[in-house]
C-alpha cells in the first residue's frame, strides 16, 4: 500500500479514535514518538504496534530522538540516562580511541532499547558544529567545535546504531551549529560568508553523505539563499545538501510545527515538498495540524519513494552483544574522562 510524505506523532499514550481513523484514511509514512507518548516499555511497544496495524505496514519506520543527554524521549526509571554527545568529545581529545568507543557503545545500547519497543529509527547523530556567541540549543548535545572531529565521532554514533539494528537520521543538514537562536521559538539567521560555511559548517556532513536519512535545519544562511531556511529553500537543497555535501539519501525536514517557519501549517508543508524535502515531520500530535499536512503531503513516488526504500532496506539486523558488559564499559569509559579532567 501506497504512503504519504509525512511524519506523524500522537498526543498521548495510545492512539485516540480520531488519530486511528486519521492514520488509516492519510497512510503517513512513519510515526514520531515524544515523551508524551511514553510511559512504560510495554506501553510503548503496545503504541508501536498499533500505529504500524492502523496503517497496515508491519515495516512502517517508526521514530524517536534518543541522543543521551539533554534529549532523551526515553528515560528513568525503565531506560538508562545516556551520555551528551559532549562527553565523547571530551573523552576523545584525551584518548581518541576511547571517545569513539564510548560514542559507538552508547549508540548500540540505545539502539537496544529501541529495538526492543519496535522502534526502528533514531534522530541521530547531529554534525552540527557549535560556535561562540551560539544559541545553546545545540551545545552539549554537539560532539566538539571541530568539523573533522565531529564527523569522526558521528560516525562512531551510526555505526553503534547499526549494530543495534535501528537506522540513523543526519542532522541537523547542513548546520545548525552557528543558529544564534532557538528554531522552536523563531528564525535564525546566519550570515557567514559561504567559503567558511563550506570550510567549517558543511565539512562536518560531508564524509557523512553516505547516511541514509538527513533532517534539515531551520536555519537562513544568508549568503547563499537571504530569504529562505534551509528546509524551504531549493537552493540549498540543490546546491548545498545535494550538491557541495553530496548527500542523496532520504531528506526530511525538522518539525514543520516549529516557530521558526512561516505560514499556516499547511502553507508550509507546501513549501517545504518545493523546495526538494521527501518527507514533511511533525511532531507535536495536534490533530488539526496533522490534518493540513496530510492536505498538502503528496503521495510519496519517484526519487523520494526511491530513496525511502533504500532507506530502509540498510536497516540490519541487531548483533548479539552483552548488553551489561557494554553498559559497565561505557560507565567506566566516561568515568575515566571525567576523571582526568
Amino acid at each position: 500500500m501506497s504512503s504519504r510524505a509525512f511524519i506523524t506523532g500522537a498526543s498521548g499514550l495510545s492512539l485516540t479514535t480520531e488519530e486511528r481513523e486519521f492514520l488509516r484514511e492519510q497512510r503517513p509514512w512513519g510515526f514520531i514518538l515524544f515523551k508524551r507518548n511514553v510511559d512504560n516499555p510495554l506501553q510503548v511497544a503496545r503504541l508501536v504496534q498499533e500505529f504500524r496495524e492502523t496503517v497496515e505496514d508491519s515495516d512502517a519506520p517508526v521514530l524517536i530522538d534518543q541522543e543521551g543527554g539533554r534529549v532523551q524521549r526515553l528515560g528513568p526509571p525503565h531506560w538508562p540516562v545516556y551520555p551528551a554527545g559532549a562527553t565523547f568529545g571530551v573523552l576523545y581529545d584525551r584518548d581518541r580511541d576511547a571517545g569513539l568507543k564510548a560514542a559507538r557503545l552508547s549508540a548500540q545500547l540505545i539502539a537496544a532499547d529501541l529495538a526492543d519497543l519496535g522502534i526502528t529509527v533514531d534522530c541521530l547523530p547531529l554534525a552540527d558544529v557549535p560556535v561562540p556567541g551560539a544559541d545553546a540549543v545545540i551545545g552539549d548535545r554537539a560532539y566538539g567545535a571541530d568539523p573533522h572531529k565531529v564527523a569522526t565521532i558521528a560516525r562512531a554514533v551510526t555505526e553503534g546504531l547499526e549494530q543495534g539494528g535501528v537506522l540513523p537520521v543526519l542532522k541537523h543538514i547542513p548546520g545548525h551549529g552557528r543558529a544564534t537562536a532557538d528554531t522552536h521559538h523563531r528564525l535564525p539567521i546566519v550570515e557567514t560568508l559561504k567559503d567558511d560555511l563550506e570550510a567549517f559548517d558543511f565539512a562536518a556532513f560531508r564524509p557523512l553523505a553516505d547516511l541514509p536519512m538527513a533532517m534539515t535545519a531551520h536555519v537562513v544562511f544568508s549568503a547563499i539563499d537571504a530569504t529562505q531556511p534551509a528546509t524551504t529553500s531549493a537552493t540549498i537543497i540543490e546546491q548545498v545538501i545535494r550538491g557541495t555535501i553530496g548527500f542523496q539519501g532520504l531528506l526530511m525536514s525538522d518539525d514543520v510545527s516549529m516557530n521558526a517557519l512561516a505560514g499556516s501549517i499547511a502553507q508550509r508543508t507546501r513549501a517545504i515538498v518545493a523546495a526538494g524535502c521527501d518527507i514533511v515531520l511533525h511532531c507535536n500530535g495536534n490533530l488539526d495540524e496533522m490534518r493540513q499536512v496530510a492536505s498538502e503531503a503528496p503521495e510519496l513516488s519517484g526519487l523520494a519513494l526511491d530513496r525511502a526504500r533504500r532507506a530502509l532496506a540498510k536497516r540490519k539486523p541487531p548483533q548479539p552483544f552483552d548488553r551489561e558488559a557494554a553498559r559497565a564499559e561505557l560507565d567506566a569509559l566516561t568515568a575515566a574522562g571525567a576523571a582526568s579532567a
